[in-house]
């Protein structure tokens, strides 16, 4: 068989070259491949192959050198075998834009009204009628004017024309950035795969059948696969069928990995079989319909997916009993699971929106009020004027006529309803939010959920890795303890005995991942390049440093060879690889944590190059006299060891780690530094000035967490902040129970500074902790950093994830909001800025709207009751509506965020949009304006010595007095626009102006357009031509609102306590109670749907434009996050985006990771074997059902403990135990706590 598939292979590289063979292999056979699963997929192999090398010579590949890379051959293959792209939708069409547009309530009733009274103007009754039917229907009018009725109703449908072309391009431009935006998160994921024996990083999209792909920890697999090769290869499947615990793969029990999963140990080669809509990921997207097909072959493929999931299942359990000799129950039914991910409780809107929305549905239902009063008093005052006043007789010629008072007095009350509703608001907030991510991408953000951007500006803490984020990332191996000596620095290879040396090489080479390396810097001069994990670079650096290739070592030793490695995860905290000698002995090499691994040693090399004993007392010697002076300078301590194990003992039992990893014999100590990065500590200060905490969590030893916090600043000297290692913080949060308690978290973490040798639960225990905390009355929101795959459960639990871009796993960039694309601490700091900056331009946006909506209702209302006719036309209002929503919008929206920005603390949850300072302006410019408005309404034409325009008849000419009331109005608003510039009382409203060009462009467009409509408006605006004088006359009241600005600046805001805030979240005491406890836990206190429920129905219909823009940003926050979750199937399009449904999958194995507790025993670990006391039953919960009250959301379903605290001991410590919540009290309980 082995001969066979060698010459197949060759005989395959030759079909290559020739390009004429075709494969042996179709694509039916390999998709029938990979639905099998476990010992049915080895069988199968081994029938129909022989084994994967006779599968990668049928697919003309070569397991060692993969593909030649020529482009035939790949386009070839992707004709044959499709591309690794799933079709996403289509994007809705301009038209379908416009059509949504139109839905809008206000809109249709306008549109209803315009065509009734183009209807009407086309009526004539006879003359001789028309003076019996009142005196306001008027005189004889010139013939021209009464043709001209039609113009009024054609102007309304034209500027409802207008705001429906304008909302659609507004919809169809965000969806197209959304969709770029999208496309570059795709075109950042790439895949190393091995092409003509070189590994190279390609695009996920670029993957074809017959890769040999590179997998290891953190990668979100991009294809279907077979397993080549494996080093402790665990998956987590968890997002295709549910089950949260680990699969391990090998070549001989399960080979198959699938699209879609997690690696989450370990690292191996895999061919890739099926990608695109054949693999198992894509299958299951064309079930959700993203790709649309017929009937048929859907239902044929339900069924293979549903013995998809079943066999998944069983090989589960029976993997389950295999391993514990404890069955488990899989988590769910697939079938409840399926609808439990539909029915996902949303999570909370973000608090912004809340906020609008609920100020949103006050305004509009004002608006509602005033707009029902104005109809009323203007038809009442009609019908008590016409039939009581001038008692005139019912006749039903003067029917119509009257129909077109009717009409127009509707048309009137409908205009106010459109001024008075803000549909700009949330405008503002996706132009505001869509404005910022763009130019976020540039500061090095790339915004993945949109609101994250905003909840960032009320960051209040964050908890920041060390390594990378805070420093360089370029380690480098600067002292060193070897054979007896403490060396300063790197030592001449010369001093170090001969055995020692190769020892140390060999051990660096054959123990760091192959695929970490150091090539040659690009520029002359350049640094080397570092590629793969850096803490290994450093140890490859320091082999070179010492004059030897670590590279020779790996062509004697490749990576087929290696005869087991148990690689690095955040349980062992170190890493080991096994060679078999040709004696039948064994040499294990290990590197790790040097106060683990010293622990774990017996025997040290000596200056003779000989091995000498190890006793406790000598490692608290090293320890003191080597280890912590390293650290206290920031450096970071690696210890590096060997065992041998002799061919008369027999083979080891590979399994049990715990003894294996003992009895080790040192050679060397390293001390690593990883340098502070220059930016950094400048960007902490701003922070703090900002009333942000920093806060640092790192893995490291306590003394390099110290020495670098005060390198960055996070500590100042003569500070009595806390620093406590991961074990101290345990101790100190649990009660007797071993349970995590609230109240003693919140005594730790307001002074907590620096949490060291912190595992990834601790991290997602301090970042709850703080969310959940009452101490202060704000309630914190935290931001959090994080690159590993294990810091998952932390990125989702804060409320802004960050994930690092060059050194974060597939899975934590999953879990993230923002990716930072240079792994810079000093881009967390932008973000801050651009998150407080869209705070503020709203918050702008608002204060100038609700300026024009209060004037506008109010003159609109006024006059309507007193002269029986609007000052402002309806066209005008829809003019003056557009200026304000939409136009205003994009001009406050954009304002660039400047550093003044950082020099306030954050806002907080509860903070009201409208401060007291902003409600002061608002009334304050009101007020001018009224006044102005209403002296011009009722004097005006003394004053300009004009015609009067009020209580004109039906078909009335426009007006001089009415167009100078319109124009002033506006200009006034124009004016307005700078002094909205300032929110918090600053006397210069013209500061920065220059720096926004939108702005500039908006208003000055603005002016141009207003002297067009009042010149040559004409009649379907109501207006007539001014004269210079008036028009200098309404420039300069317009320009009073910025003198009138600064008087309003000049008044204490203190003095003025009556006035009220608005636009608060919902408060805590409005909820009843019984919905918070439900609430609690999950935050899930959505404002808006808590105001909806009380009643506003109604008005909400009439919100359809609101909810429209919501959605469209939660559309945006589903799309841009191609990973999130399944809510949406069309908002994801490579298959590398789908089925990771975070807030599922990730939540699930929160509880996964072990805590670790580092006083295992000396070596005395595997004696405790099977000393676990009773199991109780699994409990089968999923972490999205409510827990049960709030005081115990700390233990059962949010963190579990797993069943042993010894790291050394993967048996129980591996995540199986995860699914078992012990019980308080349980035998379990008192176990965990003697340990």
């Amino acid at each position: 068989m082995a001969s066979n598939s060698v010459r197949g292979s060759r005989h395959g590289r030759r079909a290559e070259a020739n390009h004429e063979a075709e494969f042996s292999c179709s694509l039916q056979d390999l998709r029938a491949l990979m639905e099998l699963r476990g010992p049915e997929s080895v069988t199968k192999i081994q029938e129909c192959y022989g084994d994967v090398n006779g599968l990668c010579a049928r697919l003309r590949t070569s397991p060692v050198d993969g593909l030649d890379g020529s482009s035939e051959d790949i386009d070839r293959r992707k004709q044959e075998f499709g591309q690794n792209l799933i079709p996403p939708k289509k994007p809705k069409t301009f038209v379908q834009l416009v059509w949504e547009a139109l839905q809008d309530v206000t809109l249709i009733i306008l549109e209803v009204a315009a065509i009734i009274s183009l209807g009407l103007s086309f009526y004539k009754p006879p003359d001789a009628e028309r003076q019996n039917c009142g005196s306001a229907a008027g005189g004889v009018e010139e013939d021209g004017e009464a043709e001209a009725g039609w113009i009024e109703g054609a102007a309304i449908l034209l500027s409802v024309v207008c705001v429906v072309l304008v909302t659609a391009f507004n919809d169809w431009s965000k969806e197209k950035q959304f969709r770029g935006l999208q496309s570059r998160i795709e075109q950042e994921q790439k895949f190393t795969v091995v092409r003509g024996g070189q590994m190279v990083q390609i695009k996920v999209s670029e993957i074809v059948v017959g890769d040999i792909a590179q997998v290891k920890y953190g990668d979100l697999l991009p294809a279907d696969g077979i397993l080549i090769q494996g080093n402790d290869l665990k998956i987590d499947e968890s997002s295709l069928t549910g089950e949260s615990d680990h699969v391990k793969k090998t070549l001989d029990k399960d080979p198959m990995l699938l699209s879609g999963t997690h690696v989450m140990e370990g690292s191996g080669k895999i061919l890739v079989c099926a990608v695109g809509i054949n693999s198992q990921t894509g299958i299951i997207f064309s079930l959700l319909g993203a790709s649309e097909e017929d009937g048929e072959e859907k239902a044929e493929k339900e069924k293979k997916k549903e013995k998809l999931k079943e066999e998944l299942k069983k090989k589960k359990i029976k993997d389950k009993k295999n391993k514990d000799g404890v069955e488990m129950q899989p988590l769910k039914e697939d079938g409840e699971l399926d609808k439990k991910k539909k029915n996902l409780p949303k999570k909370e809107k973000s608090v912004l929106q809340g906020k609008l929305t609920k100020l949103a549905v006050q305004i509009g239902e004002a608006g509602l009020f005033m707009s029902a009063l104005t109809v009323l008093i203007l038809i009442t005052r009609f019908l008590i004027d016409t039939f009581w006043v001038q008692g005139v007789p019912w006749s039903k010629e003067c029917m119509p006529i009257y129909m077109q008072f009717f009409v127009k007095f509707f048309i009137i009350g409908v205009t106010v309803l459109v001024v008075a509703v803000p549909e700009g608001l949330p405008l503002a907030v996706t132009i505001s939010l869509a404005y910022s991510v763009k130019k976020m991408m540039k500061d090095n953000n790339l915004v993945r959920h949109l609101d994250a951007c905003e909840t960032m500006g009320n960051a209040t803490a964050i908890c920041s890795d060390k390594t990378g984020t805070l420093t360089m990332n370029r380690m480098t191996v600067v002292q060193t303890y070897i054979a007896g000596r403490y060396y300063k620095k790197v030592p001449e290879p010369g001093l170090i005995p001969a055995r020692i040396l190769d020892l140390l090489i060999q051990g660096i080479g054959v123990n760091c991942a192959y695929t970490t390396k150091i090539m040659p810097p690009e520029k002359e001069g350049g640094l080397p390049r570092q590629i793969g994990n850096k803490t290994e670079c450093a140890l490859l650096g320091f082999s070179l440093d010492l004059r030897r290739d670590y590279q020779t070592v790996r062509n004697e030793i490749p990576e087929e060879k290696l005869f087991k490695v148990y690689t690095f995860n955040s349980v062992r905290k170190s890493m080991s690889t096994v060679l078999k000698n040709y004696d039948g002995s064994y040499r294990m090499y290990s590197k790790g944590a040097s106060e683990i691994l010293l622990r774990k040693c017996c025997k040290i090399l000596v200056s003779s190059g000989d091995a000498k004993s190890f006793k406790p007392r000598d490692r608290d010697d090293l320890v003191k006299k080597v280890i912590e002076p390293m650290a206290s300078e920031g450096l970071r301590t690696i210890c590096l060891a060997y065992r041998d194990f002799p061919a008369s003992e027999g083979e080891p039992d590979w399994e049990d780690e715990a003894h294996i990893l003992s009895g080790l014999t040192c050679i060397s100590v390293v001390g690593i530094e990883d340098p502070v990065r220059p930016e950094v500590p400048e960007a902490i200060r701003k922070c703090q000035r900002a009333g942000i905490t920093v806060r640092m969590v790192t893995g490291d030893n306590i003394n390099t967490a110290r020495a670098i916090a005060s390198k960055c600043g996070i500590l100042q000297p003569g500070d009595d902040f806390l620093c406590i290692e991961g074990k101290e913080f345990n101790r100190r949060i649990r009660n007797p129970m071993g349970e995590i308690e609230q109240e003693r978290i919140d005594k730790i973490w307001p002074k907590l500074r620096v949490l060291a040798r912190s595992s990834p639960t601790d991290k997602h225990t301090l970042v709850k902790g703080i969310i959940d905390s009452t101490v202060l009355e704000k309630r914190q929101v935290v931001a959090v950093t994080g690159d590993g795959t294990n810091d998952g459960p932390a990125l989702k639990k804060a409320d802004v994830g960050f994930a690092m871009g060059i050194a974060g796993t597939d899975v934590a960039k999953e879990a993230s909001d923002i990716i930072l694309t240079d792994d810079n601490f000093s881009s967390i700091v932008k973000a801050v800025m651009w998150g407080r900056n869209v705070y503020d331009s709203i918050s702008k946006f608002l204060q100038f709207q609700l300026t024009v909506n209060v004037v506008a209702v109010i003159v609109a209302f006024t006059g309507a009751c007193i002269t029986q006719d609007s000052p402002l036309k309806a066209v005008q209002m829809l003019w003056v509506n557009l200026i304000m929503d939409t136009f205003a919008s994009l001009a406050l929206a954009t304002e660039p965020p400047t550093e003044a920005l950082l020099l306030r603390d954050p806002y907080g949850r509860k903070k009201p949009l409208i401060s007291r300072t902003m409600m002061k302006n608002i009334l304050g410019h009101g007020v001018y304006q009224l006044t102005v408005i209403f002296t011009l309404l009722f004097a005006g034409e003394k004053i300009f010595d004009i015609d009067s325009g009020r209580n004109a008849p039906l078909h009335a000419p426009p007006s001089e007095h009415y167009t100078i009331v319109f124009n002033t109005f506006v200009l006034m608003q124009i004016f307005n626009e700078l002094n909205a510039r300032k929110i918090h009382g600053e006397r210069n409203v013209f500061e920065g102006v220059f720096n926004n060009p939108i702005f500039c462009s908006i208003v000055l467009g603005t002016f141009v357009i207003q002297f067009v409509i009042v010149q040559f408006g004409g009649k379907p605006f109501s207006c007539v031509r001014l004269n210079i004088e008036q028009w200098l006359w309404c420039t300069f009241l317009g320009l009073g609102s910025l003198l009138w600005g600064q008087l309003v600046s000049s008044i204490p805001t203190k003095w003025l306590k009556f006035l009220k805030t608005a636009g608060h979240g919902t408060q805590q005491e409005e909820i009843p109670e019984e919905e918070l406890e439900e609430m609690k836990d999950h935050e899930e206190i959505d404002h808006a749907e808590m105001e909806m429920r009380r009643s506003h129905v109604l008005w909400c219909r009439g919100l359809n434009r609101i909810q429209k823009q919501i959605r469209v940003v939660n559309a945006f926050r589903d799309s841009v996050s191609p990973y999130e979750g399944l809510e949406t199937p069309e908002s994801r399009s490579s298959i590398h985006n789908f089925m990771t449904a975070p807030e599922f999958r990730i939540e699930d194995s929160e509880p996964q990771i072990p805590m670790i507790d580092e006083v295992d025993g000396e070596d005395e670990a595997p004696t405790k074997r099977n000393s676990t006391g009773a199991i109780p039953p699994p409990l089968t919960v999923l972490s999205n059902l409510q827990p049960l009250s709030t005081n115990q959301n700390n233990n059962a379903t949010e963190r579990i403990v797993p069943l042993h605290k010894d790291a050394s001991r993967p048996g129980l410590n591996q995540p199986n135990s995860a699914t078992l919540p012990p019980c308080p009290g349980s035998p379990l309980h008192s176990l965990e706590t003697s340990l």
